[in-house]
């Protein structure tokens, strides 16, 4: 039986990492073990930087965005030397076994250490809503209203000056946040990197908008990395009757207290993960799939293909 368990967040930081963390302190110490937060991810792993938790420290962070415990890249983690040291920090404390929150780098970290004796379970920890084997990620909800939100208010402004408005949104190769937001904001046009961009056939639509639906403005949702908006919108007002404005919402996307879907989540994943630990079980990762909260083989996880969005892209193209 497992005594002492160490938790972390790694990568981007998400709402509701915190509830996460706090659930994981929280219950784990209920079941009699001692809980030690490790800040600034790996990074603080490898350095020492690991102080116990306790019921009131974790208190008043439930409603809080971000991570109370920081958070930090490594690349190096990948090095088994590093992970050596990490390790050795860990026996140091007595610390048996870590919760990993975070995306699949964090994943991947956290199935090297299982397999070197230190049982790990990780948590989708991540607005992207990228980990194929969960349904939703912890932040994904909140990152949703923030840019609902951000969009409502842009298109007061589009009505009134005939504009196009690019919004820019997060995602990093996954089209989420843009397919969710442009159907609950009636976005004209989302473009991710599952739909392609096709930029002389958006011009096409929207100069069709323009002339011929007599639309007074129009609104383009586009996934990150997929091309310059703020060029793209010189092109639109160019080439169609609008205006056009691009908007990088940026990390304005992670800021914020977490939606109670997220608070909920995290704690529910963070319950779950106790559990597993208790019974001895490494290398798995939580995931809520059909409203039911599982777990995973990370090994399994990594390799899973994309949920399928042609329910929703369809969904969209149905609306439009």
């Amino acid at each position: 039986m497992i005594k002492r368990i160490g938790v972390l967040t790694s990568g981007g930081d998400s709402p509701g990492m915190n509830a996460a963390v706090r659930a994981i302190t929280r219950i784990g110490i209920n079941a009699g073990l001692e809980v030690f937060g490790i800040y600034n991810g790996y990074k603080g792993m490898v350095e020492g930087y690991i102080e116990p938790l306790t019921t009131e420290s974790v208190s008043e962070i439930l409603t809080r965005g971000g991570t109370v415990l920081g958070s930090a890249r490594l690349p190096e983690f990948k090095d088994i030397e590093v992970r050596k040291k990490a390790i050795k920090q860990l026996q140091r404390r007595g610390i048996e076994a870590v919760v990993v929150i975070g995306g699949d780098g964090s994943y991947r970290g956290a199935l090297e250490l299982t397999h070197m004796g230190i049982n790990c379970i990780g948590l989708p920890g991540t607005i992207d809503n990228d980990i194929t084997c969960t349904d939703y990620t912890i932040g994904f909800m909140t990152a949703l209203e923030t840019v609902v939100d951000a969009v409502d208010k842009l298109r007061d402004t589009s009505n009134s000056h005939h504009r196009c408005s690019i919004v820019e949104v997060m995602g990093n190769r996954c089209g989420d946040l843009a397919l969710w937001s442009g159907i609950a904001c009636g976005a004209e046009i989302v473009v991710t990197s599952e739909s392609g961009f096709d930029e002389q056939d958006i011009l096409d639509r929207l100069r069709d908008l323009d002339q011929i639906k007599k639309k007074k403005h129009a609104i383009v949702i586009i996934s990150e990395k997929i091309t310059d908006v703020h060029q793209f919108a010189k092109r639109v007002t160019l080439n169609t009757g609008f205006s056009g404005r691009a908007t990088v919402l940026g990390h304005i996307q992670r800021g914020g207290s977490p939606c109670p879907f997220d608070r909920m989540l995290a704690s529910q994943m963070g319950e779950k993960a106790i559990d597993l630990l208790m019974q001895g079980i490494g290398g798995q990762c939580v995931a809520i799939r059909d409203n039911q909260i599982v777990a995973y083989p990370i090994e399994r996880a990594l390799v899973m293909p994309s949920s399928s969005k042609k329910p929703l892209t369809n969904l969209f193209e149905r609306l439009g």
